[in-house]
């Protein structure tokens, strides 16, 4: 099946100069502002979306389906400098399933390892570049608490 499998784990954090605001917006290929540091990222030009989805465990509030207000909301609640903010992770997905099978694949992998423990779930999928050499990809970034 898949010729070689590429899983990545990172932490997004503002130790690091880095921002989950940020981090969204790349993945989703949209223009958000955080509203820690009052920055705009502008990524709605970014090619290669192939799908976007937030997952939500069942006593989360429902309006973390906004983007904007669920990566704002752990942006303003982490108030240290070196808050850690989100998990990041991207995962090579199989180039010999359709769209639609590793969509299911990666929802049955983020319901299992991250929405089943309480996290929020923010999903893209890419396709890798314009060489159309079937890069698929997932970008998933996760809270690094679950919600009580």
């Amino acid at each position: 099946m898949a010729d070689s499998f590429h899983f990545n784990i990172s932490i997004i954090s503002r130790g690091k100069g880095k921002s989950a605001v940020a981090s969204a917006a790349y993945i989703s290929c949209e223009k958000l502002t955080n509203e820690w540091d009052g920055v705009t990222h502008d990524y709605h030009n970014k090619k290669g979306l192939e799908h976007k989805e937030i997952f939500l465990p069942e006593n989360a509030p429902k309006e973390f389906l906004d983007r904007s207000i669920l990566w704002n909301s752990v942006e303003l609640n982490e108030k240290a400098i070196s808050a850690q903010l989100a998990r990041n992770f991207i995962i090579a997905l199989p180039k010999e399933l359709s769209l639609e099978e590793n969509k299911d694949l990666i929802r049955d992998f983020i319901q299992e390892n991250f929405v089943s423990k309480g996290m929020i779930a923010d999903l893209a999928i890419h396709q890798g570049n314009d060489e159309g050499n079937g890069n698929i990809h997932a970008h998933i970034m996760t809270t690094v608490r679950p919600l009580n």
